[in-house]
């Protein structure tokens, strides 16, 4: 075997998905895309766990649902039961939670916004002001704003009739999989808002933005989480391969001895 491929590691990446079951479906994707190599075997091992019964996260952080806390450490558990050294989450929105199971899993946790926050960080000319389209969950909780401004990143966010009318809307079509050129509307004219405004960048904070907004409906770049987490991912399996360790955005917790790693960002 080609010792220089991600697959050459002892890694087995752990998918805590179904959230929705489409964005988990792409987030794979994703990384089978993004992974260098010819062949089958060049590729990472990977265990799925797609539950689609995991409550709503918005409506728990709305306070108007159950916590979702139980099945995320259900799922995570499941996944390092089949094997899993270490777990994605490809959904924005349950990275409110994460700091609820990070110490009770056993296993790190690469953190999609952190990646998203450290890739931001390296781009030039250098980002200042971004837009965020997510979910009413993330923008609550305040997830990327206490990612982004360790780097000095201005957030700016939708007004209250586009977060309702234009991205909720959108969120929602893409998850009933009735999304179509009426949706990719919506998602465009939330992002021409941020954009009118002067963001650099608009960061698609839903998995499920990018099913239902082309990069090309938008005129300057839509960075996409997901695609972040993937590359992290397959960089990650690169460096064990390496030097054993693994680089990324993680929670430092009794599992996770060595950097580099992230504490997470004050709630």
């Amino acid at each position: 075997m080609n010792t220089t491929t991600p697959a050459a590691t002892s890694e087995i990446i752990g998918i805590l998905g179904g959230m929705g079951p489409a964005a988990t479906a792409d987030f794979y994707a994703k990384l089978v895309s993004t992974t260098p190599g010819s062949s089958d075997q060049d590729h990472l091992r990977t265990v799925i766990w797609s539950d689609p019964t995991i409550p709503d996260r918005t409506e728990a952080l709305l306070g108007d649902g159950p916590d979702p806390t139980p099945w995320l450490l259900d799922g995570s558990r499941v996944l390092r039961e089949a094997g899993a050294t270490v777990i994605a989450i490809p959904c924005n929105t349950a990275h409110a939670f994460v700091p609820r199971i990070a110490d009770r899993i056993g296993l790190p946790i690469v953190h999609m916004i952190g990646e998203v926050a450290r890739h931001l960080a390296t781009l030039s000319p250098r980002i200042h002001t971004a837009g965020l389209l997510a979910t009413s969950g993330t923008v609550r909780a305040g997830l990327y704003h206490a990612w982004l401004d360790r780097s000095g990143i201005r957030l700016v966010l939708p007004d209250a009739r586009s977060q309702d009318h234009e991205v909720t809307a959108g969120i929602r079509a893409v998850k009933a999989g009735t999304h179509d050129d009426t949706t990719t509307a919506l998602l465009a004219r939330a992002a021409h808002r941020l954009t009118e405004q002067g963001v650099q960048v608009v960061i698609a904070g839903c998995t499920e933005i990018p099913l239902g907004l082309p990069s090309d409906a938008v005129d300057v770049p839509v960075i996409d989480p997901a695609l972040i987490l993937a590359q992290a991912l397959v960089g990650r399996a690169g460096t064990r391969n390496t030097d054993g360790q693994g680089e990324g955005a993680m929670y430092c917790t009794q599992y996770v001895a060595r950097p580099p790693c992230l504490s997470p960002p004050p709630q």
